[in-house]
């Protein structure tokens, strides 16, 4: 057992005290103006800092639909073990980088408010709660380091309450001069120190009283000034903001840009003294790096004025004071309702003009839908409840094939448009032609089922069953149909229907991967696989030679046979117009790989080794008798036939004992209604 002195002397050889006391550095003006002649970055504004802050995490190219594409690692949330990981949104996510990008480099977009466009539950929060906690590591970073300033008075240092750039102290008229001396040494090509804006209310009394004290010294008064470090939290309300509307009655602008200290009035006699005046709101606190705005658009007007100009002039209008400079991304996010409401309203339309607007769909491939559920529900996060294959797979089908437009293609299937879009090859299909799918839909992505009912559901169904060690897909596809009755974002009974329809496809899908499964659990027989495969194979031999085979058991030569080879073609649908140009293909295929000194395995050739497979399995389901199990009457024989079987379910397909037998018995039922066709 561990002491206590064992427990701190691990914590004291963990701790980096280097590191602390970079983050709390604190000195005079003029260390602060070394501090930028040795790195200019400290002096970047709010958007090239969040830029900055993305790209330090590095990109990963990829390519899709022959498009060069690239993807953020940023967005992973690496730092929390992508517990707020964004999946499958590469699109949007680009163009909130490109803004950022075209921001940072001035060329107007640093005029805008960014606003997250998409329905419920599209990732919009998540991607602003990821930007403020990147900001926060960053700004605590060697990297994303950034300093604000205080000033020395009887009552002690009294720091900036707007968290402002130390060099707004340096007067409007020497500004060129300085910054071409603090950029002398700086290499072409890397970043220049720079400065823009003035001194807030509260900076600017202070610094006006200690110049008249100073009879016009500047030198004497920056003497007073002492300069810090400035870490970005969003808890102490330092460089993040977060701005959540309230009922419009009770809306109040003062929440954004600061209100009166009546408290201090009677002590400075006076409500336009600075020092009588909490700067304190939402754009006061956020300076210097993040606001955001919850549902945006739900502001009352008398809101929008303030955050027009403070994303147009980068300046707010405290009561009682002068306009004021700020320097802060201003983050927006809505939904489709709210967003349809502000392009009807005539009175929004300075506010659409300032507004970038990025849309933020639901995820429509397959494979990031799964990745999003998975991230909440696994072994981990479930313990003592097994999630049986499948069951993440088909609440996620479901949930996208809700978001999917019908293809106008006719001879396409909703459900083949999904397997499209989530890399799955289908004949007559090309890149070019998945492509085309995506640019024919108008609203795709942007209506469907929330991540978070599908959420709600499977958690339901890992509660409503105490008694079952595993949940299935039955049980999560049930909570969701029910669900669907008091669903508050279904409007009406034509699309509460088409949602129960395709439960219906899914359930169907679902059926057809659990009957492979099984068929290829009790075809899993490797001796029974060769031996069938070296038949196949000396028969297409002789047949395509012209030859006749020795008959292994007589020793008489015969002529190839037709019904072995014809059986095997037929499970994968090889025509009899078709057939001598397979066994060519199969015969040129091996002759290749002798070329090449390699061994022919059926495993290589996936039509082959699938028709080998169904074959296989045909062959053998009679013996295994899967159906006495509908019939509960199994002999010892074939019972433990069935324990092989289930035993590769669990081995290779991850299923555990209860959900292998679920399985089992639901394929024995369908075997037993007469549905027994092998799946191709």
């Amino acid at each position: 057992m561990n002491s206590g002195r064992e427990i701190i002397t691990l914590v004291a050889e963990r701790q980096d005290l280097d590191q602390f006391r970079r983050k709390n550095w604190e000195g005079s003006f003029e260390e602060y103006l070394d501090v930028v002649r040795a790195d200019p970055r400290v002096t970047r504004n709010a958007f090239e800092r969040v830029y900055d802050m993305i790209m330090s995490y590095g990109t990963e190219t990829y390519e899709e639909f022959r498009d060069k594409r690239v993807r953020y690692r940023f967005f992973s949330d690496p730092e929390d073990h992508g517990r707020d990981a964004v999946f499958g949104l590469e699109d949007a996510l680009s163009a909130l980088v490109n803004a950022f990008k075209s921001a940072a480099q001035g060329y107007g977009i640093e005029k805008r408010v960014l606003l997250l466009h998409g329905p419920v539950g599209s990732s919009k929060s998540t991607i602003a709660r990821l930007l403020k906690k990147g900001l926060e590591r960053y700004s605590a970073t060697d990297d994303g380091a950034l300093y604000t300033i205080g000033w020395k008075t009887p009552e002690g240092v009294q720091w900036c309450p707007m968290n402002e750039e130390p060099l707004h102290l340096i007067p409007e008229r020497f500004r060129p001069d300085v910054l071409a001396r603090l950029n002398a040494d700086v290499a072409p090509g890397e970043y220049l120190a720079k400065v823009t804006g003035e001194l807030c209310p509260y900076c600017r009394y202070v610094y006006s009283q200690m110049l008249r004290e100073a009879d016009g010294d500047w030198t004497k008064v920056i003497q007073n000034v002492r300069v810090k470090r400035l870490i970005l939290s969003e808890k102490d309300r330092i460089g993040i903001g977060t701005f959540q509307p309230k009922d419009e009655k009770n809306q109040d602008s003062t929440e954004l840009t600061g209100d009166i200290n009546y408290r201090k009035i009677a002590e400075f006699g006076s409500d336009s003294d600075p020092r009588a005046f909490n700067f304190d709101g939402e754009f006061n606190i956020a300076n210097r790096g993040l606001v955001e705005f919850v549902e945006v658009l739900k502001l009352d007007v008398a809101f929008l004025y303030d955050l027009l100009g403070a994303s147009q002039e980068h300046k707010v209008k405290p009561k009682k004071f002068a306009q004021t400079d700020i320097d802060e991304v201003i983050l927006g996010h809505t939904n489709e309702p709210e967003y349809r409401r502000l392009q009807g309203n005539e009175f929004m339309e300075a506010l659409r003009d300032r507004t970038v607007k990025i849309d933020v769909p639901y995820v429509t491939t397959l494979a990031n839908e799964i990745k999003i559920y998975e991230k909440d529900y696994n072994n981990e996060t479930v313990p003592g409840k097994h999630i049986a294959p499948h069951t993440i797979e088909m609440a996620a089908m479901w949930a996208i094939l809700t978001r999917l437009e019908e293809p106008k293609n006719a001879g396409l299937t909703t459900l083949q448009k999904l397997k499209l879009y989530n890399g799955k090859s289908l004949p007559g299909f090309t890149e070019d032609n998945i492509k085309e799918l995506r640019e024919q839909t108008i609203n795709e992505g942007m209506q469907g089922i929330s991540p978070r009912y599908v959420q709600d559901k499977i958690s339901n169904a890992l509660v409503a069953h105490p008694e079952a060690k595993s949940i299935n897909p039955f049980m999560v596809l049930n909570e969701l149909e029910s669900g669907l009755k008091h669903h508050t974002l279904i409007t009406n009974d034509e699309q509460r229907t088409r949602y129960r329809e395709l439960l219906g496809v899914v359930k169907e899908e679902y059926e057809n991967i659990v009957k492979n499964e099984v068929q290829r659990a009790i075809a899993a027989d490797e001796d029974a696989l060769k031996r069938l495969c070296g038949n196949y194979i000396d028969n297409v031999k002789a047949y395509t030679q012209r030859e006749k085979v020795k008959n292994a058991f007589t020793g008489q030569y015969q002529e190839p046979d037709e019904r072995l080879m014809r059986s095997i073609e037929q499970k994968i649908d090889i025509p009899e117009s078709r057939k001598d140009d397979f066994r060519r293909e199969i015969m040129n295929y091996i002759g290749a790989l002798s070329i090449d000194g390699r061994t022919f395995d059926y495993k290589t050739n996936e039509r082959l080794y699938k028709a080998l497979e169904l074959k296989l399995f045909e062959d053998q389901k009679d013996s295994i008798k899967l159906t006495s199990l509908v019939s509960k009457v199994v002999d010892a024989d074939t019972q433990a036939k069935i324990d092989v079987v289930k035993q590769r379910l669990i081995r290779n397909y991850g299923y555990d004992d209860e959900s292998a037998t679920d399985v089992l018995n639901y394929v024995a039922s369908i075997f037993a209604r007469g549905d027994a066709k092998p799946t191709a």
